[in-house]
């Protein structure tokens, strides 16, 4: 009786659970092999589960409409949408204080400047070498990354990303709150944090007033998040219009209050010799190291590029200007600061706006409530582009059959949400300091990316076997993993590691300091140069022997096989049999 009803039951949570799946279950295109589903054709054991045995079980999938390569249609960012995408970056409160934090450590303000314009014109070199795989096959990071790390060794770097992302998400998000927090009080001088009845505990690192205020930004950045990608390039539009805007009238106002630009700009280096040097090279790394995530995730938004060009020089050049522009404004309004209140500089915009509030008029209020709404706006255009989109994007790839870029980046806001971001904010606690030392270990994914493209690869990609992992693809490697890239990805981490502890306050030789002083050139130089190497000694599939770009001639970008046989667009390939793991060595001719 019990094995009646049990088969009785079997149908219906069977079909139960396969309707709530394909209910949430995203956008996908037809035709997709059981390798690209990853579905699971071997029967379960007798009574062993409700399935029956002629069920299929769908488990994440390598592709999705957010996930495929872009179509002509979707690729509507032209050469002023990177210009006004960066420009918008450029103006957020970080920004604002990495002069800040040079000044402090001995450099005099032109020279931290300088360290600026280096830093990120590296950066903006770095951002292009990425970002031209994504504009030239119109495929994101977590695609690309299946070239070098294999379809399925490609998690790894992949699920680093998202969390970072993530985190970053939630305490961008505090930082957006607390320009909230001055718009309010601009109108009403009653919401005031020490006055208002504090519900959380003393050291919490926040307060009833402060937390209300993050809620506020964090719930009014969710609508954002709906817009697809290749639509969301307006919000970055109109912040490169109304943020600068809004950082020249606070220059002015500083300035034109302290009567002077302040003692800043007067102030020599306090420190002479090698530790100015070194200070210089801190001062350019930290530029870079803030860069790191983006240096690996440009693609995401390179891939909806019109021409690869389009993602090329107006890349390379609006990176450094706008930044190096963002930070001599905060160089000047906090050198402004010590005329105006005397002391040290205030080198937190946000903490300055306060005090405008305080010994300002009705008028002046009103001036601090536009400058914290338009940095508001700078919070939410650096959250859309540096996370929300990142993170949704890599969660996207980890479980495709379900999420796409919009529900990720709700994930993304969930989790930044969730994880009590103030938290991470105390001045007592070394976690972001972790954070920032962490992501320039993303350097070795960058080494390894860049040097499967340009150095091994030379330029070509198999598009459609990058979405299949069957063991004849090319980039199945062993198992799914490219054990090269991670030799090499581990070395990358290995020659930062011993500083890396010193930078979140263990105690270091002094060698190990002054090599992680080069952190992301270290990291990113070692892994290149070991991939490479071991490419040279094991040679792998689909590389060219000259320079191949190929995305240009890409017409079919559908990338199930039962569909189309050559979806490439390259026409028939050629290889040469060789022995690399368990099957041949392809290398185009």
């Amino acid at each position: 009786m019990e094995n009646t009803t049990f088969a009785s039951d079997g149908p219906r949570k069977r079909n139960a659970f396969k309707r709530f799946a394909d209910k949430l279950a995203v956008e996908q295109e037809p035709g997709l092999t059981t390798a690209q589903l990853m579905v699971r054709t071997t029967p379960y054991p007798a009574c062993s589960s409700p399935f029956s045995d002629t069920d299929i079980f769908l488990l994440p999938q390598l592709t999705n409409h957010d996930l495929k390569p872009v179509e002509p249609e979707r690729r509507q960012w032209g050469p002023w949408n990177f210009v006004g995408f960066w420009i918008a970056d450029s103006f957020n409160i970080n920004t604002w204080m990495i002069s800040g934090s040079m000044i402090v450590g001995g450099l005099s303000w032109w020279q931290s400047w300088i360290c600026v314009w280096l830093g990120y014109a590296i950066s903006g070199f770095f951002i292009c070498l990425t970002g031209r795989i994504g504009a030239q096959y119109h495929i994101g990071f977590p695609v690309v990354a299946r070239s070098s790390f294999g379809i399925w060794g490609s998690l790894w770097p992949v699920f680093n990303r998202a969390v970072m992302a993530c985190i970053w998400y939630g305490v961008q998000s505090y930082i957006g709150g607390r320009c909230v927090y001055i718009m309010i009080r601009a109108i009403w001088l009653s919401w005031d944090r020490t006055t208002i009845p504090n519900t959380f505990p003393e050291g919490s690192g926040t307060t009833t007033a402060d937390y209300a205020s993050f809620f506020i930004f964090w719930l009014c950045s969710l609508p954002a998040i709906w817009f697809p990608v290749h639509k969301i390039r307006h919000l970055f539009t109109v912040k490169s219009y109304v943020v600068p805007v809004a950082g020249v009238a606070f220059l002015i106002w500083a300035v034109v209050r302290a009567k002077g630009l302040g003692e800043i700009v007067s102030q020599p280096a306090s420190k002479q010799g090698s530790e100015l040097a070194w200070e210089f090279v801190k001062g350019v790394m930290s530029s870079i190291a803030n860069f790191a995530t983006l240096i690996v995730n440009d693609p995401d938004f390179s891939r909806f590029a019109g021409k690869p060009k389009d993602a090329l020089w107006s890349q390379l050049f609006t990176i450094p200007i706008g930044f190096a522009v963002t930070s001599f404004i905060g160089i000047i309004v906090s050198s402004s600061s010590t005329v105006i209140y005397g002391g040290d500089p205030i080198w937190d915009p946000l903490e300055l706006l306060e005090k405008f509030i305080d010994d300002s008029g009705s008028a002046g209020r009103f001036g601090v409530f536009v400058i914290a709404t338009a940095f508001s706006l700078a919070q939410l255009g650096t959250n859309i582009a540096a996370n929300s989109v990142s993170a949704g994007t890599d969660l996207t790839a980890l479980l495709p059959r379900w999420l796409n870029i919009r529900r990720g980046g709700y994930i993304a806001a969930a989790i930044g949400l969730a994880m009590c971001p103030y938290t991470l904010l105390t001045s007592s606690n070394q976690f972001t300091t972790y954070l920032s030392a962490y992501s320039v270990f993303l350097s070795s994914i960058a080494g390894v990316m860049i040097s499967d493209y340009y150095f091994v690869r030379k330029g070509y990609l198999d598009v459609k076997e990058l979405y299949d992992a069957r063991p004849s693809s090319p980039y199945r490697f062993t198992y799914g993993f490219h054990w090269r890239a991670y030799a090499a990805y581990i070395a990358g981490i290995l020659i930062n590691v011993v500083g890396f502890a010193g930078a979140v306050g263990t105690k270091v030789p002094i060698g190990a300091t002054y090599v992680y002083n080069v952190n992301f050139f270290g990291g990113f130089g070692v892994s290149a140069f070991v991939y490479w190497g071991l490419c040279k000694l094991s040679p792998i599939p689909a590389c060219s022997d000259k320079w191949m770009e190929v995305g240009d001639e890409i017409d079919d970008l559908r990338v199930a096989y039962d569909d189309v046989d050559n979806a490439s667009g390259t026409g028939s390939q050629e290889y040469v049999t060789g022995k690399d793991e368990e099957k041949d060595v392809g290398r185009v001719v």
